[in-house]
């Protein structure tokens, strides 16, 4: 925990000016597109699913639907990321796994992101096909085989070790290190 805390206070060190300094230098349209991100996380030679996750993630952060991430866009997402409450966190982790927008995440959904995941991290400690298979045992209570946001976030809450999973998983420090550093390296050429 000791490290991962450090990693996050030295990003969060950073005040709102230099963000957007650092923002600016690096799109200095202030925007930034999908395929402006899949460069800056270097995404080259990733599986389609963790192609597929990076869209979504971007997808979801962009809020009003433009097809770029402007500043407030940015920021939002860097505070949901680094300060954001449970609530906040396990609704957009619900936006993300909800890759068709129908209000429910299913078996494969969950499956998808997960792999994506893993192959973004290079971490395959535990199978997709098991941690998909633990979620559903435990939250998905009436066995309908999908989940909709308030089973969700009850399922994730009620289950400490769910929790825990979804956390470790679904954290992006790595991903706002790499932004980080690559503004940085920018910045010096």
């Amino acid at each position: 925990m000791g490290s991962y805390s450090s990693n996050l206070d030295d990003i969060l060190e950073e005040d709102m000016h230099h963000w957007y300094t650092k923002f600016m230098r690096e799109s200095p349209s202030g925007l930034i597109t999908l395929f402006e991100l899949k460069t800056m996380l270097d995404m080259n030679g990733m599986t389609e699913e963790a192609n597929s996750y990076v869209d979504q993630v971007f997808y979801t952060f962009d809020m009003d639907g433009d097809g770029y991430l402007d500043f407030v866009e940015y920021i939002a997402a860097i505070s949901l990321l680094l300060k954001g409450e449970v609530n906040q966190k396990l609704k957009w982790y619900f936006k993300l796994f909800d890759q068709d927008g129908n209000g429910k995440i299913d078996k494969d959904e969950l499956e998808t992101i997960f792999k994506a995941i893993q192959d973004i991290t290079r971490s395959y400690e535990i199978p997709p096909e098991t941690i998909v298979t633990l979620i559903y045992e435990k939250i998905d209570v009436k066995g309908e085989g999908e989940l909709t946001l308030e089973e969700f976030i009850s399922g994730a809450r009620e289950h400490p070790d769910i929790m825990d999973m979804l956390t470790r998983m679904m954290d992006l420090t790595q991903v706002l290190k790499i932004i980080v550093k690559g503004q940085r390296r920018n910045a010096v050429n």
